[in-house]
């Protein structure tokens, strides 16, 4: 017999809500209620397959039942049998990555592609072209990472001192030694812009309905998010300033966050400070330079200050945080302090919380040191030759900062 035509409809949708053995078995009871020829027919006017029907009917002769192994199918992922790839991966395209430079997405920027990445990793990292997948696999795992390779308008900067490519240069062997070096930890430091606090719509968007002013008037208050991130253990500090952002301020955080995790870090002796090279804390800065030398005698730490170049700013790991800050707000109202608070702590990073603190003491601006007393600072301190703006040690020996 062959199925009626009101059978039919019946007969396969039953079949598509079952899965694995269920639909198997289906499938037999059914070829054997149709007679002689059952399979041609179930094939012919069903649509299935005579291997799948042939499966079941074992399975309904035997009384045992097959395993689906679905992990076994298909082509195994690269990392399987390289299992360190991802990593360094990583280590290759993280120097040289940029957050969004609107910080609206959580997208990081590359300028590297992927054809150099596969050429790096057999240069740097000892595998053989045989070992790797093709440069689209590379490119893949890349996206996957988090990276992509597209134009941004601001991936050009306005200006481009002639030392960048050195200072990348620098970096991509500074960082990398810092994060394998036990007794060395590397952090990033930055201020975002300031927040206003108040009733304004700040342009976001949001599922939830809420009314701003209709005009954004003065602010009620302003706090300025200055930040301290590990990029080794993926945690993060957020020092909420009611004060300007000012050289006093960021030694003083730094000298805070030290006292809080220095019994985390005890082996540590070195500590490496990624920052760019704005005007409050770059290296000519008198009143940085003294307030970072004292902190390095007061705590027995060797600080190296590894900056970014000009316009380069978006390359510092501490960046990528601004970005889900800000889609973690956006669309919010930001009308009272504590609300500003409520949202920083709330933000995750890496599946962790920030700690947030609100920084209230006020500070002031201009203080500069004598051109004599700089002087005498600077024969504290050892400047890199050639990059002697952007790689300073505190303290340290002329022959530890070497250009090789």
């Amino acid at each position: 017999m062959r199925p009626s035509p009101e059978m039919i409809p019946v007969l396969i949708d039953t079949a598509e809500t079952l899965k694995g053995p269920q639909r198997r078995l289906f499938m037999a009871k059914t070829v054997k209620a149709l007679g002689p020829g059952g399979q041609r027919r179930a094939e012919e006017h069903l649509g299935w397959s005579r291997v799948t029907i042939r499966k079941g009917m074992h399975e309904l002769d035997s009384g045992i039942t097959c395993l689906d192994a679905f992990a076994a199918r298909g082509r195994r992922p690269v990392e399987g049998h390289l299992p360190h790839l991802l990593e360094d991966i990583k280590d290759i395209v993280d120097g040289q990555s940029q957050a969004d430079p609107k910080f609206q997405t959580e997208r990081l920027f590359t300028r590297i592609s992927a054809a150099e990445v596969r050429k790096q990793l057999i240069a740097t990292k000892g595998y053989t072209d045989e070992q790797l997948p093709t440069q689209q696999t590379i490119n893949t795992k890349l996206n996957s990472l988090g990276y992509r390779l597209t134009k941004v308008a601001k991936c050009r900067p306005q200006k481009k001192v002639k030392q960048t490519d050195a200072i990348f240069e620098r970096l991509k062997r500074v960082n990398p030694e810092a994060d394998r070096a036990d007794e060395t930890l590397r952090i990033s430091i930055d201020a975002k812009a300031t927040v206003n606090v108040g009733p304004s719509s700040r342009r976001g968007k949001g599922r939830t309905k809420a009314e701003a002013a209709d005009h954004d008037f003065k602010p009620e208050a302003t706090l300025t998010p200055f930040g301290i991130f590990v990029p080794q253990e993926d945690d993060l500090w957020l020092y909420m300033a009611r004060s300007k952002i000012t050289s006093d301020f960021i030694v003083d955080r730094l000298e805070q966050w030290w006292q809080e995790v220095r019994l985390r870090f005890l082996r540590v002796k070195t500590l490496v400070i990624n920052l760019d090279n704005g005007p409050e804390n770059h290296s000519r800065r008198t009143q940085f330079l003294k307030r970072i030398v004292a902190f390095a005698a007061k705590s027995g730490l060797r600080v190296h200050l590894a900056y970014y170049p000009p316009y380069h700013s978006k390359y510092d790991p501490i960046e990528r945080c601004w970005g889900i800050l800000e889609r973690h707000w956006n669309g919010s109202l930001l009308d009272s302090i504590e609300a500003v608070l409520g949202f920083a702590r709330t933000m995750t990073w890496k599946g962790k919380h920030p700690q947030v603190i609100l920084v209230e003491t006020p500070y002031a601006k201009g203080v500069r040191l004598s051109p004599s007393e700089m002087k005498a600072l600077e024969s504290q301190i050892n400047r890199l030759p050639s990059l002697e703006k952007w790689f300073v040690e505190i303290p340290g020996t002329p022959r530890e900062i070497r250009d090789d």
